[in-house]
């Protein structure tokens, strides 16, 4: 993958930590300077030839936005949970967009940048509608439970050591509306920044409409699906850590420079990567390759550019034939 000859469809997914680190404030100032670091390996990508498409995960911003409409429902209309998605894509593509053409400017390279509001198609029946298990937005105490769940209608559970929050549906992302836009900028050299955040989830009615779902859609397991509606061949998924371990965090722990998708289904089943943290992005791996893509690598941000040569992160491929 170091040769120009050798052009490929590529999808980079942009962990939380890209954008907003834990420890920061998180004021617009950080997050610039954070998306800038996080986009040198695409920038590497791009230079090599290689047809672009970036996600982003928008965590901490989508939870700022609901403290914003908690604070302020006294005084204007609070905004549902898909338009508050769909908000964060566009201002957050901005940001990657603006930051990515400087980097490449500085590079003495050009090319077009397309940020599109996604909508991820899901099923209206998807099991995790009537168990939500996702949390989002502010703290609340206990006290406050029975009014919200009464007066606003939702689901509040407790976040273990933490308070009491709301939880909404993270329902399976089924197909990427504007698949067929995506693809035909793809194919004419443009780089695209989509589904950020997983995209806004909407299902169709018996009528044929397209109506949103206030649910959130796991980033990683969006950028697989899109990766396979635009006839990705390679996937990066940019996260926390260089490597995938076995053990995480034990004294045994073992980190892993390859895998096959039957290795990383077998090491999912017995628990090594949690649903919280490694699991997603092991699962978006296993379903991009098992639908035609050729190859994932999970590794940091800081390491992307490695990455991109083979000389950092995990390889997920598929089974040997």
């Amino acid at each position: 993958m170091t040769r120009k000859a050798e052009k490929k469809t590529v999808v980079v997914a942009l962990g939380g930590n890209a954008i907003t680190q834990a420890f920061e404030y998180g004021n617009i100032h950080e997050q610039f300077a954070n998306t800038r670091r996080s986009l040198e390996g695409v920038a590497e990508l791009i230079r090599l030839g290689h047809r672009v498409l970036i996600t982003h995960g928008n965590g901490p911003q989508v939870g700022n936005y609901l403290i914003r409409v908690e604070e302020a429902r006294h005084l204007v209309p609070t905004l549902p949970l898909g338009i508050i998605v769909a908000d964060t894509e566009g201002g957050m593509g901005y940001m990657i967009a603006q930051c990515l053409r400087n980097i490449l400017h500085d590079h003495h390279q050009r090319c077009e940048i397309a940020c599109l509001v996604t909508q991820v198609l899901v099923d209206k029946r998807d099991p995790s509608i009537k168990n939500p298990t996702k949390f989002v937005g502010p703290f609340y105490k206990k006290e406050q439970v029975p009014e919200l769940v009464e007066k606003r209608g939702w689901i509040v559970k407790e976040d273990p050591g933490r308070g009491w929050r709301r939880v909404v549906p993270s329902p399976r992302p089924l197909a990427i509306v504007e698949r067929e836009v995506i693809r035909l900028l793809v194919q004419n050299e443009v780089v695209v920044i989509a589904a950020g955040g997983g995209g806004v989830p909407v299902y169709v009615e018996d009528n044929g409409w397209l109506e949103g779902l206030d649910a959130v859609i796991d980033k990683d397991l969006a950028s697989a699906v899109l990766a396979r509606d635009v006839g990705a061949e390679e996937m990066f998924i940019l996260t926390g850590v260089e490597r995938v371990a076995l053990n995480f965090g034990q004294p045994d722990q073992q980190f892993l420079d390859r895998m096959t998708v039957s290795q990383a289904r077998q090491y999912l089943a017995e628990g090594q990567f949690p649903a919280g943290s490694m699991g997603p992005k092991i699962q978006a791996a296993i379903n991009f390759l098992e639908s035609g893509g050729q190859r994932v690598v999970i590794t940091s941000i800081e390491k992307s550019i490695h990455a991109v040569y083979g000389r950092a992160g995990t390889e997920i491929v598929p089974d040997p034939t």
